[in-house]
């Protein structure tokens, strides 16, 4: 079987009611690969480590996607179709109803947004209807968040380190997480295509 065709059959069979996506330094080029082969049947949330201070459109960081890119917003329901990112300086986190919320606690692995507080929190509202992916980054930021997915019944999916321009964190997660895919932006992106 294929890697893709197993891809596509877990993928299936989870059924996911949401993504959620984490990574660090070399992630936005890695998101580059996926976010236009991203469908928008579902919701999709989106840590990266950026400067507290930065903001963008970043609609025009990925031009090609078919989704609506945008900040999420404290209140706000996360809805198919759109992908959300966490604000500078704010964890992002989802409650069962899909509502999502920002934080100002402390940072987790120096890090606000932290990849953990995002996974962990939709560990509890997805539970196996949950697909973790953990990109390119250089700490261990996602790796305890994406051992939540798991330990809830959900699908974790890891950049293979060997791809990955800074392998720290895909090393870390996939220690936290041995039965993870380790796979490459392509596999992911075929994967999500052939499922659209």
């Amino acid at each position: 079987m294929t890697t893709s065709r197993a891809l596509l059959e877990e993928l299936n069979s989870h059924a996911p009611r949401a993504i959620v996506i984490g990574g660090s330094a070399g992630s936005i080029d890695a998101l580059r690969t996926l976010v236009p082969a991203l469908a928008g049947d579902v919701p999709i949330l989106v840590v990266v480590h950026i400067a507290a201070d930065a903001r963008g459109d970043w609609s025009k960081v990925f031009p090609s996607s078919k989704l609506v890119l945008r900040e999420a917003e404290d209140k706000e329901v996360a809805v198919p179709g759109t992908l959300f990112f966490a604000p500078p300086d704010y964890h992002l986190l989802v409650d069962a109803e899909g509502t999502l919320s920002l934080s100002v606690e402390p940072p987790v692995h120096h890090a606000r947004p932290a990849i953990d507080v995002l996974f962990e929190s939709a560990a509890w509202a997805y539970r196996e209807r949950l697909l973790g992916i953990v990109l390119s980054g250089a700490n261990a930021d996602g790796a305890d968040g994406l051992a939540a997915i798991h330990r809830a019944g959900g699908l974790c999916w890891v950049q293979s380190p060997a791809s990955s321009p800074t392998p720290t964190m895909p090393r870390a997660a996939l220690q936290a997480v041995p039965e993870a895919r380790a796979l490459t932006l392509d596999e992911m992106a075929e994967a999500f295509r052939a499922r659209a």
